[in-house]
């Protein structure tokens, strides 16, 4: 199979979903080991696994995805955990190193998840799934898609609340979208929230009929 092409200081938006739909996310503590594993492997060179790491050291110190690192693969812009599948809005900045970054969060959460439930076999229905976002209009509606995810499946009422994902550090520290996160062109957070909030009911709407279609 043809590899995905991925291009330094472009974005792409990155997504898969579980086998069979199965709720791989719906514990908290296995959304928490997910993070460290998207955090853990944004490094050009880990000398060792994340399981290693944690059963050495006994814990990992994880930090805030948003906040870049002094070396990173990629850069998060958006991103949100679901029951059963994951989005990422991504900025490449070593096309060199991310395909074994994506290979490597498939593989350590596959591994995390079937020790822990003593399982053997897949976990995800296929290979990740990318977009390469091409302007700023489909920057913004992809970000905005992403962090309603959680009440667009009616898992809360607010976005906010939902912990495992970008929104809320988005809408409330001002650092993000000031001085970290300027790919989204929209810079107040309280602006950005109404650009999203103003979708909400649309964007439930249209799941609804795509699920009636779908019965």
């Amino acid at each position: 199979m043809r590899r995905k092409l991925f291009i330094n200081g472009e974005i792409y938006h990155i997504f898969n979903k579980s086998i069979a739909n199965f709720n791989i996310f719906k514990d908290p503590n296995n959304c928490d080991r997910f993070l460290k594993i998207l955090d853990y492997y944004n490094n050009p060179d880990p000398k060792i696994s994340l399981s290693k790491q944690i059963f050495l050291k006994k814990e990992y110190d994880f930090k805030n995805i948003l906040i870049p690192k002094e070396k990173s693969i990629i850069k998060y812009i958006s991103y949100c955990i679901m029951p059963d599948h994951y989005h990422l809005l991504i900025k490449v900045l070593d096309q060199a190193k991310i395909y074994q970054y994506l290979n490597n969060i498939g593989n350590s959460y596959t591994h995390f998840f079937n020790t822990k439930f003593e399982r053997l076999g897949p976990l995800w229905q296929s290979g990740y799934k990318m977009v390469r976002v091409k302007n700023n209009e489909q920057l913004l509606h992809l970000s905005r898609y992403i962090n309603l995810n959680p009440t667009t499946a009616g898992l809360v009422d607010k976005s906010e609340d939902w912990i495992f994902s970008s929104y809320r550090d988005l809408i409330t520290e001002k650092l993000f979208l000031n001085e970290l996160i300027k790919e989204i062109s929209i810079s107040n957070p309280e602006t950005y929230q109404k650009f999203v909030e103003n979708n909400k009911d649309y964007q439930k709407k249209l799941k609804m009929i795509k699920k009636l279609k779908i019965d």
